[in-house]
């Protein structure tokens, strides 16, 4: 599991994570949801040891994130962020491949191609894996990347913001994908995500923040609750059931 503990972190003298206290189980989905600026991407951020806290602790199956070398973290933890540029001309076959760099060093075998085959076929891009990068739709290449950081086959993966540029059908594929990974292989997944109805209907648990502070954090069914997110968001937001779903209504 991973354990955070009293965790600030400030810009500029602007409080951003503001003494968040939090520990993410092990064999779940657990969503980060909340407006912009809530610090979500922050918190994220600092799991992957892609930022260090101001203060505070953060312990991955015990161990400090700051004492774990590079190459063990990357084969503990992989992560998306928001932006993902790659200024070399690479297929999508090259890109996933990327994802075993922590197992390899670069010299893949028989058993890494064949996590790179599984992960492009996960994403259901078999038919463009020759494809370069600058051919893609913004879809497609945000499918690819999703792709490599599969590859990885860490226990922890981290996404920020995984379904920017997809449309609905491949927004439902990621979150479909995602399930079947924790429900069939226990991965530990953790996700920012913009849209609560895809929180509330694939995640195990859900971590709401605004003003870089824990608002609430719980099983889904506790915080997509209309008070919760009036609270979260600043506006009435309703709540229908809906086929065993808590479907929220904002338009």
């Amino acid at each position: 599991m991973v354990n955070i503990k009293s965790v600030f972190k400030s810009y500029n003298n602007k409080k951003v994570i503001d003494d968040v206290s939090l520990t993410i189980e092990k064999g779940k989905i657990t969503s980060f949801i909340g407006p912009n600026g809530a610090g979500k991407s922050t918190l994220i951020s600092m799991v992957s040891r892609l930022i260090t806290q101001d203060e505070g602790s953060i312990h991955i199956e015990g161990s400090d994130v700051k004492s774990v070398k590079d190459q063990d973290m990357a084969k503990k933890i992989s992560i998306l962020k928001q932006s993902n540029v790659m200024n070399v001309k690479l297929t999508i076959r090259e890109l996933v491949s990327f994802g075993r760099f922590p197992h390899t060093q670069g010299r893949l075998k028989d058993e890494d191609w064949k996590k790179v085959d599984e992960a492009i076929s996960y994403m259901e891009l078999e038919n463009m894996e020759h494809k370069y990068l600058d051919q893609l739709s913004g879809g497609q290449r945000q499918r690819a990347y999703i792709a490599m950081v599969l590859a990885q086959d860490t226990e922890y993966i981290l996404l920020d913001e995984p379904l920017n540029n997809l449309d609905m059908r491949h927004s439902v594929q990621i979150m479909q994908t995602l399930r079947r990974l924790v429900d069939e292989l226990g991965k530990t997944i953790v996700i920012v995500i913009h849209d609560i109805n895809f929180a509330s209907c694939y995640s195990d648990e859900i971590v709401a923040l605004k003003d870089g502070r824990i608002v609430k954090h719980g099983p889904t069914c506790d915080v997509i609750d209309e008070c919760v997110l009036k609270d979260i968001y600043d506006m009435d937001i309703s709540i229908k059931n809906i086929d065993d779903q808590k479907i929220c209504v904002y338009f």
